[in-house]
């Protein structure tokens, strides 16, 4: 009978084992993988929901007329205090002209009444009596203050005539223009928009069961769909509150009040302020642009860990 020797039969098995602690090797390290993108999803405060914002400002004429010229181009970049439209300045001119007579009529009525007032304020009791010396005061004052209302209205007039030319407000881009020479600008009513350059930031609006890990100043990863650089900035802000539907009333003044699924709770979403810390040159920034967010600063970096924005985007939508 032939005995099996166990020292040679040891090679056999652990070429038989290998194959088995690879396979589970591999089932610990997805299971761990699945695990840590789970809990990234779910715990980290990014969000593929953002928005790059810049405020608009309208300009809006102070004088109405009509536009003789318009040195802007839609879509350009203007500074501060470039012109950009000239409204007709004749009436103006003409106006202030006009103040500017009443002014003059105004000081020599005002000189001839303090004379005359003061003449019967030199005279004795005999000559002239104590109301008439005050009627006199009493017109020279009035005169006075005519006067003081003809500067007024000449003041305003030169003002009126200044706000012909409209100059930028801010630096920015002018966006929309349907503005013409030759058009008519009405005092008070929009004439074009500027984008103003120096005040893009990024909302993004996160779920409210991760804004416990977002603090103000916390360093922050924007990705823009259109651009494959990375930006950073910091956040500034956490909104303080959301529109409630359930507080609109109906055309009868009564609640509206939506159903829900009472094992169902979804999250609501919260506004979260970023402020770029600089764009690059190659990165043109348009108010509406779609971003994702992701908080890495010292207070978010407690969380489950925080994925990059190349990597959140590659997740469903939150």
């Amino acid at each position: 009978m032939t005995s099996i020797d166990p020292a040679e039969d040891r090679p056999s098995l652990l070429r038989s084992a290998v194959p088995m602690l690879l396979t589970l090797c591999a089932l610990i390290a997805a299971g761990l993988c699945g695990w840590w993108m789970w809990q990234a999803y779910m715990e980290a405060p990014w969000t593929r929901d953002g928005t790059v914002r810049a405020y608009v400002v309208t300009v809006t004429p102070q004088v109405s007329g009509r536009i003789v010229e318009l040195p802007i181009k839609d879509d350009r970049f203007v500074h501060k205090g470039d012109l950009i439209a000239v409204i007709e300045p004749d009436d103006y001119q003409i106006a202030l002209a006009n103040a500017e007579a009443a002014v003059a009529r105004a000081a020599s009525d005002r000189d001839n009444k303090q004379a005359q007032a003061q003449r019967r304020a030199e005279l004795t009791a005999i000559a002239v009596s104590k109301e008439e010396q005050q009627s006199y005061e009493a017109v020279a004052d009035m005169a006075v203050a005519a006067y003081q209302q003809a500067l007024a209205n000449r003041d305003q007039a030169k003002l009126n005539l200044s706000r012909t030319r409209i100059v930028s407000p801010v630096n920015g881009y002018v966006t929309n223009l349907l503005a013409q020479a030759g058009d008519y600008a009405t005092s008070g009513q929009r004439m074009l928009s500027i984008v103003d350059s120096d005040s893009f930031w990024v909302d993004g609006y996160f779920e409210e069961s991760v804004l416990n890990r977002i603090r103000v100043g916390d360093t922050a990863r924007v990705s823009l769909m259109a651009y494959p650089e990375t930006l950073t900035g910091h956040v500034t802000g956490i909104g303080r509150g959301i529109a409630i539907s359930n507080t609109q009333p109906d055309d009868t003044g009564l609640a509206t009040v939506n159903p829900i699924f009472t094992w169902v709770r979804l999250a609501q979403r919260v506004p979260v302020r970023v402020v770029l810390d600089q764009v690059p040159p190659s990165v043109t920034l348009a108010a509406g642009l779609t971003a994702t967010v992701s908080i890495t600063g010292p207070v978010a970096s407690t969380g489950a860990g925080n994925p990059s924005p190349s990597e959140a985007s590659q997740g469903p939508p939150r």
